[in-house]
């Protein structure tokens, strides 16, 4: 089980590596495999 952080970014901080599984199969690393220094992340839920 992973560790639970509760922890907020500050202005300033460096993100967190994440590596997400993504549904149509694969990962994704961030924020190594963003081509931009800035962007948006959206977690959609889907339907239950």
């Amino acid at each position: 089980m992973t560790e639970k952080k509760d922890e907020k970014l500050n202005l300033g901080d460096t993100f967190p590596e994440l590596e997400l599984n993504l549904a149509g199969g694969g990962s994704l690393t961030l924020p190594a495999d963003l081509d931009s220094r800035y962007a948006i992340v959206l977690f959609y839920r889907g339907h239950w």
